[in-house]
């Protein structure tokens, strides 16, 4: 009588035989910090998406800036959308490959848990305050390592963690499933930052150079679609790139927005109010004892300036602004109150 399997090694045997060569099969892993029982039903992966998602770093992604403040209007991405187009894309990949498609989504998932309030304002503005400097990418894997749960983090595998932490710049992540991400990020971003511009008055799809959209499409999902395939179709030999006509291209529609959009005077005009917000609540939780116990911890054993601005990256926008107002705009008062 043959030995039955568990589902999860079930799915890992199925990895084994449908996977690319290149791809990060799930019992190879190189493990988490502290081990655990394997799980019946999940592999390691799935089980890292799965605690990615319950976690509360991800649902306060939901009221946090990705270009736009404080937009009016209910279409505006939001950091968790942003991060939900990357992973679709991402996956989109990762499928196309025959990766590892649950890592490659645990990443994605995972990628900005670290970002602050108010967007990339709001960490340049801690970067500007902190005395070790501050990096969303290196916060987003402190998230999972040592914030979450009440500062028992998430307990992640080695190749998530890995795939966060090389995401957005400089050193490349070890599995091709976490250097996917680098790409779905900025096909993510570019693409809907053109939508939001475009929905806030700040930008016309025809003012998109014509050099490029003869390569990329004059539209949202032919450009999605162009990038997309472009990574496939020039990755299949153990890397993850595109041919250099889409790259360049990519590069040219990168400049554009950075000239259009990310420097537009309008569409920022508010962000010149995040420096003086990010330091005021900073230097409020300098003081220990205005923090939360975990981070009374840190605080302890790291410095209160670390534990600080764990607190203040890890604010929504809403609580940022929320917060500010409680603690310096003097509130009204009658004799009543008294």
């Amino acid at each position: 009588m043959g030995i039955s399997m568990t589902v999860r090694e079930e799915t890992q045997a199925l990895e084994r035989q449908t996977m690319s060569p290149y791809a990060m099969l799930s019992a190879d892993t190189k493990g988490r910090k502290e081990p655990e029982e394997e799980c019946e039903l999940r592999t390691p992966f799935q089980r890292d998406r799965d605690r990615i998602i319950h976690c509360k770093s991800f649902r306060r992604l939901k009221h946090k800036t990705q270009v736009f403040l404080s937009p009016e209007g209910d279409h505006y991405r939001t950091r968790l959308t942003h991060t939900l187009e990357v992973s679709q894309i991402a996956r989109t990949i990762a499928r196309a490959l025959h990766l590892n498609e649950d890592l490659t989504e645990a990443v994605a998932l995972g990628h900005d848990l670290g970002h602050t309030p108010f967007g990339h304002a709001g960490e340049r503005a801690l970067n500007a305050i902190v005395p070790q400097g501050f990096r969303h990418y290196e916060q987003s894997v402190r998230v999972v390592d040592k914030l979450e749960k009440e500062g028992r983090g998430l307990n992640l595998t080695y190749e998530v963690r890995n795939g966060i932490l090389c995401h957005t710049c400089g050193m490349e992540a070890e599995t091709l499933e976490g250097k996917i991400i680098r790409w779905a990020d900025r096909i993510a971003y570019m693409n809907h930052d053109i939508d939001d511009a475009i929905r806030a008055g700040v930008l016309r799809e025809p003012d998109i150079p014509k050099e490029i959209t003869a390569v990329l499409g004059d539209s949202k999902t032919r450009r999605i679609t162009a990038l997309i395939r472009s990574v496939v179709e020039n990755s299949r030999d153990g890397t993850i790139r595109m041919d250099e006509v889409t790259y360049q291209a990519y590069q040219a529609l990168d400049a554009f927005l950075y000239e259009s959009v990310y420097l537009n005077e309008y569409a920022k005009k508010e962000e010149k109010k995040v420096p003086h917000i990010i330091r005021s609540l900073f230097t409020y939780f300098e003081n220990p004892d205005h923090l939360p116990d975990y981070l009374k911890r840190i605080a302890e054993k790291e410095g209160k300036e670390v534990a600080a601005c764990d607190y203040v990256a890890g604010m929504t926008d809403h609580y940022a602004v929320e917060c500010y107002k409680s603690l310096f705009i003097p509130k009204a008062w009658n004799l009543g109150d008294i």
